[in-house]
């Protein structure tokens, strides 16, 4: 089949990145002919262009060592995301032009696609969503034999968040699905509930590659050793976060290192201190630690992909659920530290069974690629 996957925007977020490329090379190596449509954000507007120029120049004249954020224009964005743009480029292939509308996703029907898949990340958290309705596959109204799917679609929260306009229509356009599955187990409930749609529950699609793809994506751009034993990817820091990872180092005796820009553009930093690492250079990061501290889904999900005991730090701005559902397929709810972020060796002293969990994360691979190749048969 040509099939056009559907996903958040793919900026400089290695997670998104990667669930991307892996449910594309899933779907390639099940022979079909996969496509990722390339949806972005709304093109910036005169009024936000003004608002962003004037802030610019305060930080840079006015405040110039002050930490406030500036929003980079079209050419500092190309730069900040040099390398996670290479990766794109580079291993995220077929892919569509740029879709910065919905009359332009409308034209993905012309593309003559026989199914869309919907996943993964946080595709049906309406904050997130260049436009909540195209990830339900509005744009394929008028196209009655097309298979729609959803893949490891994730609300990221287990409360409901649309409001009732977005709920009525959502409910509308799902029951249009020949199948859905989430991320979450908690989107099962959200989904038969708020949505009248029954769900089965499925991993990310970066787990349903073998560690040894990810080692072939390092070799293929001779990805250099990291500096350091202790990899600590954290997405909201805080002197909290902060202070436990100088504790944990101490007490694991082990030297902590990052995968991030070195800070956002401000009026104190500069472009080069904005720019993202490459994808390759996150993924070495895992191979080359020792233990993981992180607060992303993603880092917990490569650190269990990679073998590598790992402490999760709750994030719960970006929600709760997502490493809820995902420690508990591994038993591994004990790696995750909620609000008291207070280490203590404790915390270190419990192995973990990479046996028992490399035996579960085969089992829920069978599933998901039984849901995969049951979808994807056209009646």
């Amino acid at each position: 089949m040509k099939i056009g996957i559907l996903t958040q925007p793919l900026l400089t977020n290695y997670g998104g990145l990667l669930q991307a490329y892996a449910l594309q090379t899933v779907l390639k190596e099940k022979g079909h002919e996969a496509w990722v449509i390339n949806r972005k954000y709304s093109k910036p507007t005169l009024i936000l262009n003004i608002k962003s120029k004037v802030k610019r120049l305060l930080a840079k004249n006015v405040l110039r060592n002050s930490n406030l954020t500036i929003n980079p224009n079209l050419n500092e964005e190309e730069i900040i995301a040099k390398h996670t743009n290479y990766f794109k480029n580079k291993y995220i292939h077929p892919i569509t032009d740029e879709v910065f509308s919905d009359y332009e996703m409308n034209n993905m029907n012309a593309l003559n696609f026989d199914a869309f898949i919907v996943g993964s990340d946080q595709v049906w958290r309406p904050r997130y969503s260049p436009n909540i309705y195209n990830y339900f596959l509005d744009f394929t109204n008028n196209t009655p034999n097309v298979l729609r799917i959803s893949y490891a679609a994730s609300f990221g929260v287990d409360n409901w968040e649309f409001t009732e306009e977005q709920t009525e229509y959502c409910s509308k356009l799902s029951q249009k699905f020949n199948a859905i599955s989430v991320r979450e187990n908690s989107g099962i409930t959200l989904c038969e509930k708020h949505l009248n749609a029954p769900a089965t529950h499925v991993l990310d699609p970066t787990m349903l590659l073998g560690v040894e793809k990810y080692k072939e994506l390092i070799r293929n751009e001779n990805e250099p050793q990291s500096q350091g034993t202790l990899m600590t990817y954290v997405l909201d820091n805080s002197e909290d976060k902060v202070k436990f990872i100088q504790d944990a180092a101490g007490n694991l005796n082990l030297k902590s290192f990052t995968v991030m820009q070195n800070a956002k553009l401000s009026g104190k930093s500069t472009i080069e201190d904005a720019v993202f690492p490459p994808v390759t250079k996150w993924l070495r990061g895992f191979m080359d630690a020792e233990f993981v501290i992180t607060d992303s889904f993603h880092g917990c999900a490569f650190a269990i992909i990679f073998n590598k005991p790992f402490l999760a730090l709750g994030n719960r701005a970006r929600g709760i659920a997502r490493f809820t559902s995902l420690l508990k397929l591994f038993n591994l709810e004990d790696r995750l530290i909620l609000d008291d972020f207070s280490f203590n060796n404790k915390m270190i002293e419990k192995d973990i069974n990479w046996n028992e969990v490399n035996k579960s994360l085969r089992k829920h691979q069978e599933i998901s690629n039984l849901f995969l190749d049951k979808a994807l048969i056209r009646l």
